[in-house]
């Protein structure tokens, strides 16, 4: 569920602090359009990547810090036998209900940005390159912009994502495009975008113009070091 990695992380004056160290790099784009694939090939060239959605997964997994708060909240229904939350039918509820999805980000936000920030720090002070920050809802937030020195969009044809999310998550079209509905439009997020991944081509090509971005963000890291 996209609503759950949508905030900044706390601790504004450690980002800052860590802005000062290394170039922050804000990666986003809509359901499908291959975040993932892109934050992995950046992990290989030695990026450090803190994925916000792999982190609200591990909080809703068995065993993690908000299912607790998500069973007092939402009842032992939304909770499998597994211990894990009920995605489809939690996906259901927030998507329909504005009072649920606030309650699920009131619970899941303050976990995901606590994480976000020791994942931050501890790869800052393993020296990488710079640090990416992959949010499903960054130009939702409203608030991302304002603590990234850069942005970048990965970008598809919106029928390339319906299909992909089909195929992988085994929702229907009518769920898909609901979740497209709730996201910032395509256009805006291109506008946004210091520099967009176009991932609708072969591996090879998005590696190549994952290879590109990465080069261009050591020219940030440089520029950043000799203003210093």
């Amino acid at each position: 569920m996209a609503t759950e990695s949508s905030n900044i992380p706390t601790g504004q004056s450690h980002l800052s602090a860590l802005r000062q160290r290394l170039p922050l790099v804000g990666l986003t784009g809509g359901i499908g359009s291959g975040k993932t694939a892109v934050s992995d090939l950046l992990t290989q060239l030695g990026a450090g990547v803190i994925d916000t959605d792999l982190i609200a997964h591990q909080i809703t997994a068995p065993g993690g810090s908000a299912i607790p708060l998500i069973q007092a909240r939402f009842g032992s229904e939304f909770i499998e036998p597994s211990g894990a939350l009920d995605r489809a039918k939690m996906r259901t509820l927030v998507f329909s209900t504005l009072d649920a999805r606030k309650s699920l980000e009131e619970i899941t936000h303050p976990l995901i940005r606590q994480e976000t920030l020791r994942q931050a720090l501890l790869l800052a002070d393993a020296a990488v390159p710079y640090l990416v920050f992959v949010v499903p809802l960054l130009v939702e937030s409203g608030n991302w912009t304002d603590q990234i020195d850069y942005l970048v969009v990965v970008d598809c044809p919106e029928e390339t994502q319906i299909q992909r999310v089909m195929q992988r998550s085994n929702l229907s079209r009518l769920e898909v495009e609901a979740i497209l509905e709730a996201q910032a439009s395509r256009q805006t997020r291109l506008a946004l975008a210091n520099t967009v991944v176009e991932n609708q081509g072969s591996l090879s090509e998005l590696k190549s113009a994952v290879e590109q971005l990465h080069q261009k963000i050591l020219g940030i890291k440089k520029a950043k070091l000799s203003s210093s």
